[in-house]
């Protein structure tokens, strides 16, 4: 199991999640919060929507059939 980081932003911009968010009334671009489960082929075997950061470990793990 492989873990990425975007840091030049690459990645969040092919996928759609660097989008235009607002706090407080003011504009600003951010990351939307997504998990994305890649298979051994590079295809995308999961997606999760609306991360719940409690759980969230748990659902990938068990996703993997790890749990």
């Amino acid at each position: 199991m492989d873990l990425v980081a975007d840091t030049e932003k690459d990645v969040v911009e092919k996928y759609g999640v660097w989008v235009e968010k607002s706090m407080y009334g003011k504009k600003y671009m951010g990351i939307e919060r997504k998990t994305f489960l890649i298979d051994e082929k590079g295809k995308i075997a999961k997606i999760f929507d609306k991360v719940n950061v409690k759980e969230h470990a748990d659902e990938v793990l068990e996703a993997f059939g790890e749990k």
